[in-house]
C-alpha cells in the first residue's frame, strides 16, 4: 500500500513532466511552422504552457552558458525531475 502523500508526489513530479515534454514539443512545432503562432488558441496553450515551466527554466537558463540557439534547459529540468522522483522512491520505501 502506498503512502498518500507520496503517491500526490510522484503524480505531480509526472504530469509536471509531461507539461514541460508538452511545452518542447509546441516549441518546436511554432518554430517549424507545422502550426500557426498567431492562431488564438494555440497563443493561449503556448503562454500557458509558458507560465507554468518558466519559474523552473529561467533560473536553470541564467546558470547554464551560452550555446547559440540551442537551449538544453528543458533537459536539465527533465533529468532533475527524475532525480527528484528516484530520490523520493529510495528515501520513502521504507515508509511503504
Amino acid at each position: 500500500m502506498e503512502h498518500p502523500v507520496i503517491w500526490l508526489i510522484l503524480n505531480i513530479l509526472d504530469i509536471y513532466f509531461w507539461v514541460i515534454l508538452a511545452m518542447v514539443i509546441m516549441s518546436w512545432l511554432i518554430g517549424f511552422n507545422v502550426i500557426n503562432g498567431a492562431n488564438p488558441y494555440v497563443r493561449q496553450i503556448s503562454y500557458a504552457l509558458h507560465r507554468l515551466t518558466e519559474p523552473l527554466l529561467g533560473p536553470i537558463r541564467r546558470l547554464l552558458p551560452d550555446l547559440g540557439g540551442i537551449d538544453i534547459s528543458p533537459i536539465v529540468l527533465l533529468l532533475a525531475l527524475q532525480f527528484l522522483r528516484y530520490l523520493i522512491i529510495y528515501y520513502a520505501a521504507p515508509l511503504l
